[in-house]
């Protein structure tokens, strides 16, 4: 029974764990202003998360009219900045006492993220989360990243693949991604969604980190 308790439970890191909007619209902003661009918004740059840098990037660029053919050094621009984009960043409340209680009931923690592994790895460090989870997969880790299920199923398998698992995240996205990967899913609504709660499929919603452990509980 009690093995059943136990769980590999995987989590989201942007909007989810950390909210690191602010860092990227500061990173946006100085490689727009390095094409004497006008600088986007705080809404804009969160609007713009969650499907990989990449993708912020395509819609920064069809934002401001930048061309197809200056994606590529606009990327690496964004890149050479976002190791160290952490100075804004701030953990959501009460994240730091829901990990350490779901380690101490046994669970074991993995992130699966669109969020470029390097970048992921430095803000986990700098934030002082990095060593309750056991894996990490980022964007660029894998050859496909969500909504694809190949990373999420990647974790789970890594962290202990005979026990069930539940996959914690934000966003359209990760509601889709854990819906492919047929993991329940546990909607965290204060973080980058695009849509009302009601128009997301979720098994659980939270707004905030200290109701996590009791909902655990139940699965």
């Amino acid at each position: 029974m009690a093995n059943k308790l136990m769980l590999n439970i995987v989590f989201d890191l942007d909007g989810t764990l950390i909210d690191s909007a602010p860092d990227l619209h500061r990173v946006a902003n100085l490689v727009l202003s390095g094409q004497g661009c006008k600088a986007i918004t705080l809404a804009q740059a969160r609007n713009y998360m969650g499907s990989g840098t990449s993708v912020f990037i395509e819609k920064m660029r069809n934002e401001r009219d930048l061309p197809d053919s200056l994606h590529d050094q606009l990327l690496a621009d964004f890149l050479e900045h976002y190791m160290d984009a952490y100075e804004l960043t701030t953990v959501y409340p009460s994240v730091f006492d829901a990990l350490e209680q779901l380690k101490l009931n046994g669970h074991l923690l993995g992130i699966c993220t669109n969020k470029p592994i390097e970048p992921c790895h430095a803000v986990l460090k700098n934030l002082k989360l990095d060593g309750f989870f056991d894996v990490v997969i980022g964007g660029d880790s894998l050859s496909v990243r969500k909504p694809d299920p190949t990373p999420l199923h990647a974790v789970l398998s890594a962290l202990n693949p005979s026990r069930h698992g539940l996959y914690v995240g934000d966003s359209e996205v990760d509601a889709l991604t854990a819906q492919r990967a047929s993991v329940p899913f546990l909607l965290f609504t204060e973080g980058y969604r695009k849509t009302d709660v009601e128009e997301i499929n979720y098994t659980e919603n939270f707004s905030n980190f200290n109701e996590l452990v009791d909902i655990v509980s139940k699965h």
